[in-house]
C-alpha cells in the first residue's frame, strides 16, 4: 500500500543543500517531496527467508490510512497454547512529512524487532504533513487502536495477547505514542479488551521555542539539522501555532493534565535516545518531569546519532535487549 519510489537509500533523512526539508509547495496547494525514500512491498509468499511474516490491512479507506502486521514466523508451525505475544503498535519516524509505514528502513526496523522480542508488530501508516497537518496522526494512531480491540484479524485473534499492548514510536512517532498515550489515557475502558501497559519514546521528536544545548552543539547535525527540524514543526504544527504549542512541547504549563491519568493508569513509560541526537536534551527533559510527576519513567540513553538502531544492526540487537526488558518488567506488574 505505498507509492513510494524505490531509490538508493539515504542516511540523511532532512537535508537538503540548505538543511531543510526537501518539500515543495506547488501553485494548486499540493506538495511534492524531492527526497524519496525506497519501499517495500507487503507480501503473501510464506517461503521468503525471513523470520517475520507479514501483510497490510487497511486501518480507514476514506483516509488512505492503513497497517503493516509482522508475525514471527515460527508461530505458524508452533503455535502457542497458552502465552500468546504482546502487541508493540509502532509509528514510524520521519518528521511527520516523510516516510510511510512501507519505507524499508522502518519495515526492516520492524522485521527485526518483532523476531527479537518476539512480538505481533502493529505499524500504523499515518497521513502525513503538511497535507494533514497535527493531529491528524494523533487521529490515525488513535484509531488504530480502536481497530485492534475489534480486528477479526487472524494473526491478532490466535497470536496476540490483547492484554500485553505498548505504543512505540521513533522520532516523530515517539511523538505520535506520547500524545497517542494522552488521548487514551482517562478513556482505557473504552478500548477493552486491549490493554496498554507501557509507553517506549524512542528518539523522540519534540521542539521549542527555547533553544537547549544539544540543539546549539549539534545544529548541523547530518541526520536530523537544527534548522530541518524547525521547518518540519512549521510543516506540521496547526497554521499560526510555533514550537512551542503542546503537540512540540511537552513541558509547556508544566505538562500535559492528562499525565495525571497515564499515573493513574499505572503504564510504564521507557524514554530512549543518544547523546549524539540534538533532541536529546529535550528528551532528558521530559524524562526528568516525568519522574517528577510520580509517574513510572525509566530512561535509557546511549552512545549514537538520532535513529542509529534503523541503520546500525548492532544498536538494533542492543535496543531490542533494553525493550525486551522493559516489555517483561512492565508485564510482571500486571500480573
Amino acid at each position: 500500500m505505498s507509492d513510494e519510489q524505490n531509490t538508493s537509500p539515504s542516511r540523511t533523512i532532512s537535508a537538503t543543500s540548505e538543511g531543510r526539508p526537501g518539500i515543495i509547495c506547488n501553485s494548486d496547494g499540493t506538495y511534492t517531496r524531492t527526497i524519496q525514500f525506497p519501499s517495500t512491498p507487503a507480501t503473501h509468499d510464506t517461503n521468503l527467508h525471513c523470520p517475520v511474516l507479514f501483510k497490510d490491512v487497511s486501518l480507514n479507506p476514506k483516509h488512505k490510512t492503513w497497517i503493516r502486521l509482522y508475525l514471527p514466523k515460527q508461530l505458524l508451525a508452533d503455535p502457542p497454547s497458552t502465552n500468546k505475544l504482546p502487541i508493540v503498535v509502532y509509528y514510524h519516524g520521519g518528521g511527520f512529512v516523510y516516510c510511510s509505514a512501507s519505507s524499508t528502513i522502518i519495515h526492516d526496523f520492524c522485521v527485526k524487532m518483532g523476531a527479537h522480542l518476539p512480538a505481533i508488530i502493529v505499524s500504523v501508516d499515518y497521513r502525513l504533513a503538511p497535507e494533514h497537518r497535527l493531529p491528524a496522526a494523533y487521529d490515525d494512531a488513535v484509531e488504530a487502536l480502536h481497530w485492534i480491540k475489534i480486528a477479526h484479524e487472524q494473526w491478532l485473534t490466535e497470536f496476540a495477547d490483547m492484554s500485553r499492548c505498548f505504543l512505540m514510536g521513533t522520532s516523530a512517532g515517539g511523538n505520535i505514542a506520547y500524545h497517542a498515550g494522552l488521548r487514551v489515557a482517562s478513556k482505557v475502558d473504552e478500548l477493552e479488551p486491549l490493554k496498554i501497559q507501557g509507553l517506549i519514546l524512542h528518539h523522540a521528536f519534540f521542539g521549542g521555542l527555547g533553544r537547549t544545548g544539544s540543539e546549539l552543539r549539534l545544529s548541523n547535525d547530518p541526520i536530523v539539522t537544527l534548522s530541518g527540524s524547525d521547518h518540519m514543526w512549521e510543516l506540521s504544527l496547526p497554521i499560526g501555532a510555533d514550537r512551542d504549542h503542546e503537540y512540540s512541547n511537552p513541558m509547556v504549563n508544566n505538562g500535559s493534565d492528562q499525565l495525571q491519568s497515564v499515573r493513574l493508569a499505572g503504564w510504564r513509560i521507557l524514554v530512549t535516545g543518544c547523546h549524539d541526537d540534538l533532541l536529546i536534551d529535550r528528551q532528558i527533559e521530559l524524562a526528568n518531569m516525568l519522574e517528577e510527576k510520580g509517574l513510572r519513567a525509566v530512561a535509557h540513553f546511549g552512545e549514537g546519532y538520532h535513529s542509529i538502531e534503523l541503520l546500525e544492526e548492532s544498536k538494533a540487537k542492543e535496543l531490542f535487549g533494553v525493550l525486551k526488558n522493559f516489555i517483561s518488567a512492565s508485564c510482571a506488574d500486571f500480573h
